[in-house]
């Protein structure tokens, strides 16, 4: 459905988008993630046609899109600022592609109120643009996208301004929506876990260009560098040097999975493999914080940077408790180094 060979943009001497290929499926839904700056955005434009390309190809069903303006290349399109049309109510802005597209008013108004309903909004059809909240906004902008089931649906943060609750609801259902309806869709967002609930595949932006690119399995499990694991929130990564089946490291000798490669790297341990109990690395508890399902526990070991630990919400030890820590191989991950 979609391919871009090579796109680069400069803004300056800046590359903004610095030699990009990507390619998604027709009926598959991409989230491209990345910290401010990383490029993202500007991807979408690019592909929407609102942004010209210094250098590469976009290609939409085969077609080269060079020159193809932005209502012929049948995407649609929600960015993060909505770009609500002020004069118009909340459901001639759901409206707005549908009365393009030529369909009939009953059909049109099942279709709007049909939408309202997914985005959480039921009913709200008459109210103005000017009463919404920020993410009353936002919903409206999603709807709106959607309401011309366009063959490629991009969303630039679309549901940044939404409360946890309810955007956990729509990630559910947008990707129910999205499977049942066979919609190809694009997503840019920093949310790591709104992409791995909405995804078949990931790709990971780093200063313009694909630092990663999978599913969400293996860019959770099997980070490609120490910046795709900081990114994902993995905060427990040294230097190493693996031999034998383990690995030095300032935490000392740690067990690393079978067939880890012998040699110098950077080496991630995430926090599930962090186990207190047991004779192990001496630590002192310094912090606790609540994450809902597990309490995320800071140990300040007695050699080595800080560990990040889980444990269950009855097992977490106090602050200032002396432990001591081992490591489980399946959890460790050795990451190439920089």
């Amino acid at each position: 459905m979609l391919e871009l060979e090579d796109v680069s943009v400069r803004f300056g001497e800046r590359a903004v988008v610095d030699s990009v290929h990507l390619d998604v499926a027709e009926h598959e839904i991409v989230c491209v993630l990345g910290p401010s700056g990383s490029g993202k955005s500007t991807l979408l434009r690019v592909i929407a046609g609102l942004q010209e390309v210094c250098a590469g190809r976009v290609r939409l069903g085969g077609a080269d899109q060079a020159g193809v303006p932005v209502h012929r290349r049948g995407v649609g399109l929600m960015f993060q600022d909505h770009q609500l049309f002020p004069h118009r109510d909340v459901g001639g802005n759901v409206a707005f592609g549908l009365r393009m597209q030529g369909s009939r008013r009953g059909s049109l108004d099942a279709r709007v109120a049909e939408l309202l309903q997914l985005v959480g909004l039921p009913g709200a059809e008459r109210r103005a643009v000017a009463s919404l909240s920020g993410g009353e906004q936002q919903r409206v902008a999603l709807a709106r996208a959607l309401a011309p089931s366009p063959r490629l649906l991009m969303l630039d943060e679309p549901l940044g301004q939404l409360d946890r609750g309810l955007r956990e609801r729509l990630v559910v259902e947008l990707r129910a929506l999205f499977s049942r309806l066979g919609t190809t869709v694009l997503a840019v967002t920093h949310d790591q876990g709104e992409a791995f609930a909405l995804a078949d595949r990931v790709v990971v932006m780093r200063d313009g260009r694909v630092a990663q690119a999978g599913s969400p399995l293996e860019v959770w499990q099997r980070p490609a560098s120490e910046f795709v694991a900081r990114f994902l929130g993995f905060e427990n990564v040294v230097p190493a040097t693996v031999s034998a089946g383990a690995a030095d490291t300032p935490w000392g000798r740690i067990p690393v999975p079978a067939g880890t490669p012998d040699g110098k790297g950077r080496l991630l341990v995430r926090p599930a493999g962090v186990r207190l109990g047991g004779e192990g690395l001496p630590c002192t508890v310094e912090a606790r914080t609540f994450r809902g399902t597990h309490v995320a526990v800071t140990l300040r070991p007695e050699s080595g940077p800080p560990l990040e630990a889980e444990c269950e919400l009855a097992e977490a030890p106090e602050v200032g408790a002396a432990v001591s820590v081992t490591f489980t191989a399946a959890d460790v991950v050795l990451l190439p180094a920089e």
